[in-house]
């Protein structure tokens, strides 16, 4: 997300901290200095969220889109997240996890729509989402423009869906996968690069198909 940024009476731009900046979770990182509005402090308390001030130039350090994960669950797939956010943070990516942070009862299209946005946005450069079985979050997912969610169950399918369709959205079914086979398809989807060569005319003819279709909807 780009900042905004104002001028102030000392002549300074500041950047300007709103209530949509506020994460769902975790810390907020400002530049010193910054202007946070009343109610973005008030949302990031209401969420629990930390705002911690750090120099300009440590706002560069973070993780950039390339090398950032969107991580997500509902209710059927929240132990499952919690099992599988180390094991990316363990291949040197930072995740965003977007929810659900306890077993509570969530709809996974909210859940799937959270992830999906910050990967078609590009704050994000993959997702992955869990959900019970993992078919309603990669539907929701595909609806968001720019999304290719691939709902993969092993090794063969994750590999295949990055090698050959550039997937950029991964959905598991928590409870249809051991621990173990989650992290299998996990680790393999994150380690396949996209094919190119023929597959990558056939990734266009389906981004074709969603300007189709997009082309009806806003005529």
């Amino acid at each position: 997300m780009v900042p905004y940024e104002l001028y102030c009476g000392d002549g300074f731009m500041r950047r300007l901290i709103l209530a949509q900046d506020v994460p769902e979770h975790g810390d907020l990182r400002v530049a010193t200095d910054s202007i946070v509005t009343g109610s973005a402090r008030e949302l990031a308390a209401a969420r629990g969220v930390r705002i911690v001030e750090v120099p300009e130039s440590q706002l560069s350090e973070l993780a950039p889109p390339e090398k950032t994960v969107a991580l997500g669950a509902d209710h059927g797939g929240f132990q499952m997240k919690e099992i599988l956010r180390p094991l990316i943070e363990s291949l040197g990516l930072t995740v965003r996890d977007v929810g659900v942070y306890e077993s509570q009862t969530a709809d996974y299209p909210d859940i799937a729509l959270k992830v999906a946005r910050l990967v078609a946005e590009g704050d994000a450069a993959r997702g992955v989402i869990v959900d019970g079985a993992g078919i309603g979050s990669c539907m929701a997912a595909n609806k968001v423009p720019g999304i290719r969610a691939a709902l993969c169950y092993d090794k063969a399918s994750a590999r295949n869906s990055r090698e050959h369709n550039d997937s950029n959205v991964l959905t598991l079914g928590g409870r249809l996968l051991t621990e173990g086979q989650a992290e299998d398809v996990l680790r393999t989807w994150l380690s396949t690069p996209f094919g190119g060569g023929r597959h990558l005319a056939r990734v266009q003819k389906i981004a074709e198909i969603e300007r189709q279709y997009a082309k009806k909807v806003s005529s």
